[in-house]
């Protein structure tokens, strides 16, 4: 597991850093900068990104819409003291696919990011009951009607895979087409629906009951 790490507290970030490497993680960089950890995402190519969100210049939500608007799939969390509802949301809407604390143990936070590599979308436990709210759509900003009728149906229907949270590579094999056919859908997909990320489009599918089986 490679690691980029991108938090402007120095002493944080070292501490981190070493706690990682302890644990056989390869922390390939760690920067207080957003827009050099922007850089970095896109020649390191990491596993995961590891993101603060409250950082001078360019904060981390800042950082973290400009990595999906360059359109690199490297999955992001947030590691953030922040338990406030709307940072979750937003972090989620705009393409992260965790939301962890900074005082988290160690183990636990290496165990997330685990999962969030292998597609999972994971928040701290201590605000599950936020993510419930994302997915339900019982959230500030949420939306009403959504333009699903501008979908193709193999458009509908990759959405309906990422509701139910799975890879580019899952939903190409199972769908029986190529990894890159498969992003070129999502992309559609998110463009015909105006939102930032994959999880966005899935919150959607959701509230409005797309992909329920009858």
């Amino acid at each position: 597991m490679r690691v980029l790490l991108v938090d402007d507290h120095t002493l944080f970030r070292s501490g981190l850093q070493e706690l990682l490497q302890h644990r056989g993680i390869d922390v390939a960089n760690a920067m207080g900068d957003g827009e050099e950890g922007i850089r970095m995402a896109a020649c390191l190519e990491p596993d995961i990104i590891l993101l603060d969100i409250r950082m001078p210049k360019m904060d981390g939500l800042a950082v973290l819409k400009r990595i999906r608007e360059l359109e690199i799939d490297t999955p992001v969390a947030m590691l953030s003291t922040s338990r406030e509802e709307w940072d979750v949301v937003r972090s989620l809407r705009y393409g992260a696919r965790g939301y962890l604390l900074k005082d988290m143990e160690p183990d636990d936070l290496v165990v997330a990011l685990s999962d969030i590599i292998n597609g999972k979308t994971v928040v701290a436990p201590e605000l599950a009951s936020v993510l419930a709210k994302v997915v339900q759509g019982d959230t500030p900003g949420s939306q009403g009607a959504v333009p699903f009728s501008e979908l193709t149906p193999r458009e509908k229907e990759i959405l309906c895979h990422l509701a139910e949270g799975q890879s580019n590579k899952v939903i190409a094999r199972e769908l029986g087409i190529s990894d890159g056919t498969v992003k070129l859908h999502v992309k559609a997909v998110l463009r015909k629906l105006s939102v930032h990320s994959r999880v966005e489009a899935a919150v959607m599918a959701v509230e409005q009951g797309l992909c329920e089986k009858t």
